[in-house]
């Protein structure tokens, strides 16, 4: 089913909130793209990443404070991925596609592929948020219900118990598996504009390859032996795939958030940017070092509004969006800390698993 937005539902109200924006970048002369800042920030997390990494190859430290290394590199994975790939893949980082295009293969630096992100999360996840059976987001295992709309089975009345092991595994199953099963699936085939070239399949696999090399094969070359290299590959990805997996997680599953059904027409009842304050949720917004390590991630409301904005502008718009959304009496998701977000998503999944819902705030 083809799905469609009500465009004349509340159009006023992106209208006047996007000419809000763009008058906060004209009136104080800054692009919306990457700034001095933006760019001493990527640095510092790139050089931390490369120095961990050469740390642990160098196998001079104590293979248990390496193992703890490896815990801390796939969080700087997570952070690099949240503050340059994605960044890059919108191209919001810099007004040179270029550049943006560049800086995206970092997420295949990391093993997963950017082209197939750039159509499940730019295309997919940005147009139909939460919308289910077309929101793969929604969709990460039969063991997990994140919507009203899935069956459920007993096991789920368990979930809020068992999710975080899914979450662990996020990034493993996305270099393992994940591209290679998503690369000719009829869902990304139809909402992709073009056919797969031949240029982004080989991509695709080389940088596979290059990644199994370096963070597989070289370990081992270097003197490490299968079962350490075994150990500190899952650990690391273990941190990096929770962390992946959390923050997506706080920004659309929690109790405030909807998850709306289109109807016998496909038509979903809001107009799109209306749609996303729905289905969106910030948290932590106040919190200097969330902002800074999951690339503003915490401001998911205004990233979805404003996605070809970079992310270290969004502290100063997410009061324009606050202040428009109230003006126009539509709800502002926003939980004050990470912790509280986090309880929320638990509860949600609680709930979900009994077929359960707190009615929606």
């Amino acid at each position: 089913m083809q799905i469609k937005f009500d465009h004349k539902n509340n159009a006023q109200f992106f209208i006047t909130l996007k000419q809000r924006v763009d008058n906060y970048f004209k009136d104080n002369n800054i692009s919306p793209n990457a700034n001095a800042y933006m760019v001493f920030k990527s640095v510092v997390l790139m050089f931390v990443f490369y120095g961990l990494y050469a740390v642990i190859l160098s196998h001079t430290l104590n293979i248990w404070l390496i193992f703890a290394l490896c815990i801390v590199l796939g969080l700087f994975t997570a952070f690099v991925g949240f503050n340059i790939s994605h960044d890059a893949t919108h191209g919001s980082y810099s007004k040179s596609s270029k550049i943006n295009k560049i800086l995206s293969y970092t997420f295949d630096m990391f093993g997963a592929s950017s082209y197939m992100w750039s159509i499940a999360h730019n295309q997919i996840h940005h147009t139909y948020t939460n919308i289910p059976d077309h929101d793969d987001d929604l969709e990460p295992v039969f063991l997990v219900r994140l919507h009203e709309e899935k069956k459920l089975y007993w096991i789920h009345r368990y979930q809020h118990y068992y999710a975080s092991f899914f979450y662990l595994i996020v990034s493993l199953n996305w270099v393992l598996f994940k591209d290679y099963s998503k690369m000719f699936s009829k869902q990304i085939l139809n909402h992709n504009v073009r056919k797969i070239a031949t240029k982004d399949i080989i991509i695709l696999f080389t940088s596979k390859l290059i990644y199994y090399f370096m963070f597989i094969v070289l370990p081992m070359l270097l003197g490490y032996t299968w079962w350490q290299v075994l150990i500190g590959f899952t650990v690391m990805h273990f941190a990096e795939g929770f962390t992946l997996a959390i923050v997506f997680q706080l920004a659309h599953v929690v109790e405030s958030t909807h998850f709306p059904m289109p109807d016998a027409n496909g038509t979903v009842e809001n107009n799109w940017a209306v749609h996303q304050l729905y289905t969106t949720a910030n948290f932590a917004r106040s919190s200097k070092l969330a902002t800074f390590f999951f690339g503003g991630l915490n401001y998911q409301v205004e990233h979805h509004l404003f996605p070809r904005i970079c992310h270290i502008h969004y502290k100063k718009i997410s009061e324009i969006v606050k202040a428009t959304s109230h003006e126009f009496n539509i709800p502002y998701n926003d939980y004050k800390t990470m912790g509280q977000a986090i309880a929320s998503h638990y509860r949600m999944l609680k709930l979900l698993g009994r077929n359960e819902r707190l009615s929606f705030s």
